[in-house]
């Protein structure tokens, strides 16, 4: 695997308008994850759920097409792939000529599943569509607690807390994510939703340990993985899923979820800031 230093990230670059799925790089979700103190067995499952704004090719007659796109690559997949570089692969469909959308879509979960070395799931959507809506994030909001904040980053565990004599069933959201690219150092802002069953988090600590991401350098998915590793083992919750919904970037969301339950699906609510 090549090293992250050799991506397009921070760099120059120009675009092609040509299929080209060498574009793509993965990134090893291994390294990360070991710093976590996680091996081969992990404690949660999950996808990445991706959705791309700018994707167009030309028909078989020379006249542009465009559609919106899902992709959903598995959390259990050895490799992500690096944002810029998904976006570089997009829009190198521009002058490609496809005979339909089916085919676009059959090279969209070929190449991707190369690059993250397992099954990705690709859903191309006419952007005339009528599905396409503004949601929320189901739970209730923390943002407004009336608590001063003076940690900014990098990320304190020690700030979650909770009630081992109270055991609720919730879900908790936060619009005031944000965390930065480890390459470029941009901003990466989004919301995150902690859902779970067992003792009651305190809010209020909660609240502080989300805003200490404010000057901490990782990808979306990495944040994400942090965020329910140090919610299970500071917290102790049977059930938990942390869901983060990112604001768009070059023309592609990212929306990581893990959880630890069987069985469901975190759906893909389109939020007011995306």
């Amino acid at each position: 695997m090549n090293p992250l230093t050799d991506s397009s990230l921070g760099k120059p670059v120009g675009y092609t308008d040509q299929h080209d799925p060498s574009l793509l790089f993965p990134v090893a979700r291994a390294g990360n994850r070991a710093a976590l103190g996680l091996g081969d067995v992990l404690p949660f499952h999950g996808t990445d759920i991706w959705n791309a704004y700018e994707l167009g090719w030309l028909d078989a007659r020379g006249k542009p097409r465009v559609v919106l796109a899902e992709f959903r690559i598995p959390a259990d997949s050895p490799h992500l792939v690096e944002s810029k570089s998904f976006k570089l692969y997009l829009n190198s469909f521009a002058q490609t000529r496809l005979d339909h959308s089916e085919a676009l879509r059959n090279l969209l979960v070929a190449d991707l599943s190369q690059a993250a070395g397992a099954a990705v799931k690709v859903v191309l959507t006419p952007v005339t569509s009528t599905s396409v809506c503004v949601e929320t994030l189901s739970g209730e909001c923390i943002d407004d607690l009336p608590i001063g904040i003076d940690h900014y980053g990098p990320p304190r565990p020690e700030f979650l807390r909770h009630d081992a004599e109270a055991v609720v069933e919730e879900s908790l959201v936060s619009h005031l994510l944000r965390s930065n690219c480890p390459v470029t150092g941009q901003p990466d802002w989004g919301s995150v939703q902690i859902a779970y069953r067992g003792p009651r988090i305190d809010r209020a600590g909660l609240l502080r340990y989300l805003i200490s991401f404010r000057q901490h350098s990782e990808f979306h998915e990495h944040c994400v993985e942090r965020i329910f590793v140090d919610v299970l083992a500071r917290c102790a919750p049977t059930q938990l899923s942390v869901y983060a919904r990112y604001t768009r970037r070059g023309g592609l969301d990212i929306n990581p979820w893990r959880s630890n339950r069987r069985g469901i699906d975190p759906g893909n609510p389109r939020l007011c800031r995306q």
